[in-house]
């Protein structure tokens, strides 16, 4: 199979368009977590607690999405460059390698949405509460 210097170029707008929506849920969970310190400050409760316990394990789990993916983008970079230099075998592991990260970077972006989830079903659950205890 060869492997033309296009290929690896299509992951260009791909780790992009990756990296905007990485950095749109970290910049809304910082706003989030701005507003529970504020929430926290006047009453510690045990409901915001978890959610910063959440909070915590999402911002670790983004960053490493944008870790990998970056990675995922200087291996992209690399593979050209090999190839420019004709070197096809070694371009092709720096390609395949990048493809691994990418895939990675998005299993740890599912996983980070169903956390996002779970925060969610705790706000939910304090709602219900309240509504519950009113009838």
């Amino acid at each position: 199979m060869e492997l033309s210097i296009g290929t690896p170029a299509l992951l260009f707008s791909t780790v992009s368009l990756l990296m905007i929506a990485f950095t749109n849920r970290f910049m809304s969970m910082a706003s989030l977590i701005r507003g529970l310190h504020e929430k926290f400050q006047k009453n510690p409760d045990d409901s915001i607690r978890m959610q910063i316990d959440n909070l915590r394990l999402r911002m670790k789990l983004i960053q490493r999405m944008q870790i990998i993916a970056i990675i995922s983008l200087i291996l992209s970079v690399v593979c050209m460059f090999l190839l420019f230099m004709n070197q096809q075998l070694i371009a092709r592991w720096f390609f395949g390698i990048g493809l691994l990260g990418m895939s990675i970077s998005l299993a740890l972006s599912a996983w980070e949405i169903t956390i996002s989830t779970k925060a969610l079903e705790v706000e939910l659950s304090d709602m219900e509460e309240i509504i519950n205890k009113r009838k």
